[in-house]
């Protein structure tokens, strides 16, 4: 008779929400053995007991054979004395746990091709019911309430399952066995239709009836998807483009657009197989496109820009509207400009009045804000914009001190580090407005505690004039402050487990650097823990101080001034009065209001502006954006920027780029050799630098052709750029950054305990 053998085992990893626990009911059946499963804090615990052959096979396969959206990052093993167990079962978790969660939280999955069936089946009791849901999709990082994840620790503990919902929900071969937003017609969340005061006007299918006609009347539904509210509206009408960027306040950013399907995404625009994919994927995007030149959507949908932002369908709600209307919509975030995204029915019809004409709301409750992802397909592969709905919570292994990271004050981030590693949270937005502020003051709390992790420290940046920094202050926590472009160069090290020392390009629009002037082209050594400015663009001044980001015209202004070249002998003496001029040049004499910087974001401000592609900003970097569009495709004639005791001087580029345009040549043309002049400044410098890896990061490398012909001629010459893929380049990736650089701190300081260290100690 075989030996009988007992094991506890105990998997790591994103196993909670994909259906993991029922994988593991049917490969212990399949293999005659007893015992249980249930979710812990670290994921999942379980007990095998059966042949000892068997046992190997289990443990061989509980994680080569794990279900698609599970992450299996560990599996540990220990004998037990067999109890003579009769059956495999599912144990509910029980009271709460204690201690550190290493388990990850699954994000919000886009509806599987199951579900989606059972949707427009009509002798399905799911018949298009919008909140259909299975173990392999559905909302689940919105709805957590708090670890392990069990549905009455989610918000759909407010709906009791019906006798049919809890059968499938209890059987074996069932594929809702064990999922735990599981609902239906009868016992579920169900759909309201309001007018713009929030008084219903019709429920369940004839509320989507009702928006679906104020949709097609041309009128903006604000419509509360997973995990927020989108602003809905049809795309084809620039009429309606109009009106809705008006209410919004949102007068000339892009606005998403959701179509039906991919058949409808080729119709207006290029799709390769990688964007393809990722908008397809179960995270579902937003992706940015190359519109087709036939398209025939409103060119204000995205001004001046031959891309579009696009989203397919991602929930049974979004699914079943779109096949009514059966035309492309607008989708953009349930908000006023700068302010936060609408979650809650009664907040939504207070902000949201005077935006929407009616509501499409629903009577589950959001755990937390989680706006649509945003990303585009460059150099191979997918590049994050901004990382939020159906990417995030995302976890970088390793075992790191309990930190608390609170990232920037623009595309605010927040991140949570422990003995898992550091999980990066979802996307808040711009610290501008109260609030904004008031939700950042909520994640601070709500990330560590669903994370259950006692922050030791708080990481945050060092500039002086920073929300996040003040919040952090306030925590009564050691305060750690990281140096901003060393937090984007250590965000990529991290996410890439990097250890060794690289060299550092952070490109963007403001960062505080060591010596209290506005940074931004900058050349680090650096590594994980330290950094040291190596080289760094000649700065510049900046009259007018914030005035000088909202209107690239003063960035150029300063640049000239800085350069000696006289305003009057350039195409920019158009875009200032003399009266404006003479201000600015009082300013800049006298230092009044000036700010230094080396930003590379602001030198981009600066060329758009003197070759006139734009001398006013509606939006944070839309004359970065505009350079991008506006570039050609032969660069080669550039002019090299000069290096001269470690600062790159941009000056001869400059003054061959006026040399340019005063001989007519095309503006394209004269941005495609800025493009390669940048490009170049970056392999001079690590021609110099020595070191082998090159790291590009920053907001400037959202920049497509900047990054795509950067990473070609480092390759050219055998170095190895790396770039961010799981956070983005953009702040939206610093709380990353501040946790790692933070926890580095906090070993060191553990290493060393005999020497006494300041609560408020920054690096």
């Amino acid at each position: 008779m075989a030996a009988t053998e007992r094991h506890r085992i105990e998997i790591a990893g994103t196993v909670q929400g994909v259906g993991f626990r029922p994988f593991v009911h049917k490969l212990a059946n399949e293999l005659g053995l007893n015992g249980w499963a249930r979710n812990s804090l670290i994921g999942l615990s379980i007990e095998i007991e059966g042949d000892a052959t068997a046992c190997a096979t289990f443990l061989q396969r509980v994680s080569r054979d794990a279900p698609g959206h599970a992450v299996v990052r560990g599996v540990s093993a220990s004998p037990q004395e067999p109890r003579g167990d009769s059956d495999f079962m599912i144990r509910r978790s029980g009271e709460k746990q204690s201690g550190n969660a290493s388990a990850e939280i699954v994000p919000d999955l886009a509806t599987c091709s199951d579900c989606l069936r059972e949707i427009f089946d009509p002798t399905n009791r799911r018949y298009h019911y919008p909140f259909t849901n299975c173990t392999q999709c559905g909302p689940r990082f919105s709805i957590v309430l708090s670890l392990p994840y069990d549905r009455e620790r989610t918000t759909m503990r407010d709906f009791p399952m019906c006798a049919a919902c809890r059968e499938e929900y209890g059987s074996p071969i069932d594929r809702r066995f064990h999922a735990q937003p599981n609902a239906c017609p009868d016992c579920g969340p169900q759909l309201s239709f309001t007018d713009a005061h929030g008084r219903v006007l019709a429920s369940r299918e004839e509320a989507l009836e009702r928006a679906a006609q104020a949709i097609e009347a041309g009128q903006i539904v604000a419509v509360k998807g997973i995990g927020g509210f989108h602003l809905i509206a049809d795309a084809r009408s620039s009429e309606t483009v109009s009106q809705l960027r008006i209410r919004k306040h949102r007068p000339a950013k892009a606005l998403a657009v959701m179509m039906l399907d991919l058949v409808s995404v080729r119709s207006h625009c290029e799709l390769s197989s990688l964007e393809e994919k990722a908008i397809a994927s179960p995270g579902a995007p937003i992706v940015l496109l190359r519109r087709r030149d036939s398209d025939t959507l409103p060119d204000s949908l995205a001004p001046g820009n031959p891309g579009l932002g696009v989203l397919l369908p991602y929930s049974p709600l979004h699914h079943l509207l779109m096949r009514r209307l059966a035309f492309p919509v607008i989708a953009t975030s349930g908000n006023i400009s700068d302010e936060p995204i609408c979650t809650e029915n009664d907040e939504a019809f207070l902000s949201m009045r005077g935006i929407a004409d009616a509501f499409l709301v629903h009577d589950r409750s959001i755990a937390r804000a989680v706006d649509d992802s945003v990303l585009r397909v460059t150099a191979g592969r997918e590049l994050f914009l901004r990382r939020s709905r159906g990417f995030t919570p995302v976890t970088i292994e390793g075992n790191h001190p309990p930190v608390l990271a609170t990232g920037g004050d623009q595309k605010t981030s927040i991140a949570v580090s422990g003995p898992f590693g550091i999980r990066c949270g979802q996307h808040i937005g711009d610290l501008e407005t109260e609030p904004a502020q008031q939700v950042f003051a909520e994640q601070c709390l709500d990330f560590p505690s669903i994370c259950q992790v006692q922050p030791q420290a708080v990481a945050a940046d060092q500039h002086p004039g920073y929300h996040s920094v003040r919040m952090a202050e306030e925590m009564g926590l050691e305060l750690i402050q990281v140096q901003h472009h060393h937090a984007h160069v250590a965000s990529c090290l991290a996410e890439h487990h990097i250890e060794e020392e690289v060299l550092g390009i952070a490109w963007d629009g403001t960062g505080y650097g060591t010596d209290g002037t506005i940074w931004g082209g900058e050349f680090l050594i650096a590594n994980q823990t330290d950094s040291e400015r190596f080289a760094s663009l000649r700065s510049f001044p900046l009259p007018g101080g914030e005035l000088a980001i909202r209107q690239p015209r003063y960035a150029a202004l300063g640049l000239l001034f800085e350069a000696g070249i006289a305003v009057k002998d350039t195409p920019l003496a158009s875009a200032f009065t003399e009266k404006e001029i003479a201000i600015a040049y009082t300013q800049l004499e006298k230092r009044i209001r000036v700010a230094s910087t080396s930003s590379a974001g602001r030198l981009f401000d600066a060329v758009a502006a003197l070759t006139g592609l734009r001398w006013h900003n509606e939006f944070e970097a839309q004359a970065a954006m505009d350079m991008e569009c506006m570039a050609g495709p032969d660069g080669s004639r550039f002019t090299p920027l000069e290096l001269r005791d470690q600062i790159l001087d941009w000056e001869p580029m400059i003054r061959a780029l006026l040399e340019d345009l005063s001989h007519n040549v095309q503006v394209p043309t004269i941005v495609a050799r800025f493009m390669e002049s940048m490009s170049d400044a970056i392999l001079l410098i690590a021609r110099v630098a020595g070191k082998k890896t090159v790291v590009l990061t920053g907001g400037c490398f959202q920049n497509a052709l900047l990054l795509e012909r950067t990473i070609a001629r480092l390759r050219e010459e055998e170095f190895v750029p790396v770039w961010p893929n799981l956070m983005p380049p953009n702040d939206g990736g610093l709380a990353l950054g501040q946790a790692i650089v933070a926890g580095r701190k906090l070993q060191s300081q553990s290493a060393h305990t005999h020497v006494p260290r300041d609560p408020r100690k920054s690096n």
